[in-house]
């Protein structure tokens, strides 16, 4: 069984003078330790699906599950991580994960010790009492996705989250995110305008159609390479930039 699965999901949203149909017949999945990317044409509801997989949005029709149950936003198996960090800047590093945990009441000795030991696992021990303008832009992201991972969500979503980002910064904060990802086996889903980015970071790129949005075509990337960066150095990373690329313009 798939970690995630969505079934036949229709979503309409509606008000009282018309109705606007945002999703058609989707149908999506991911297995565990998954990395996939969602690309599409501008508008064509990409965020609208990670916020059904959130449980912030009921489908209209159809389902959508997490260990094969129904996602709500109570649920506390997914954790989002949006386009901005979002760090409070009158709170430390440190405050800024345990935030999280705080809030859902699930802060307590073993899930302090585990976001802190991934604070020093992934090159930010040392800045734990240090604030959040002290840091570049690559330890904030590192420190959003820590606090994202403190609750051990059983699925990340990652919305556009490099986009803040000055174009050399990104790619290396695209290997930081992507190594702790891989490395803490978490499954991912990746919404993005970039295609560069999709190919460089997932396993499985989903290409949905224009508004309402369907699964068009899925892609299996097979570049043999350990890091985003290296992928990007690779001959078939042109290859296949070209062939995601043709089917979102189409």
């Amino acid at each position: 069984m798939s970690l995630l699965a969505i079934e036949h999901v229709d979503l309409i949203y509606q008000t009282e003078k018309s109705e606007t149909e945002a999703v058609r017949d989707l149908n999506l999945d991911a297995e565990e330790g998954e990395f996939v990317a969602l690309v599409g044409p501008s508008g064509c509801g990409k965020t609208t699906v990670l916020s059904m997989i959130a449980g912030l949005l009921p489908p209209t029709n159809g389902r959508v599950t997490v260990d094969g149950n129904e996602v709500s936003a109570k649920s506390g198996n997914v954790g989002y991580m949006l386009q901005r960090d979002n760090l409070f800047e009158w709170r430390t590093i440190e405050s800024n994960v345990l935030l999280g945990l705080s809030v859902q009441k699930k802060l307590n000795d073993e899930s302090k010790k585990y976001a802190l030991d991934m604070l020093g696992k992934y090159g930010l021990g040392d800045f734990a009492g240090s604030y959040p303008t002290e840091l570049s832009g690559g330890m904030r992201q590192r420190a959003a996705l820590i606090r994202t991972l403190a609750f051990k969500p059983r699925l990340l979503l990652l919305d556009e989250p490099f986009s803040a980002i000055d174009f050399q910064t990104r790619m290396t904060v695209c290997d930081d995110v992507h190594s702790i990802i891989k490395s803490e086996n978490k499954t991912a889903i990746l919404v993005t305008h970039d295609i560069s980015e999709a190919v460089s970071m997932a396993d499985k790129i989903v290409v949905l159609t224009k508004r309402p949005a369907t699964v068009k075509t899925v892609f299996r990337i097979d570049i043999d390479a350990p890091t985003p960066l290296k992928r990007r150095e690779s001959p078939r990373f042109s290859e296949w930039f070209d062939k995601v690329w043709k089917e979102v313009s189409a």
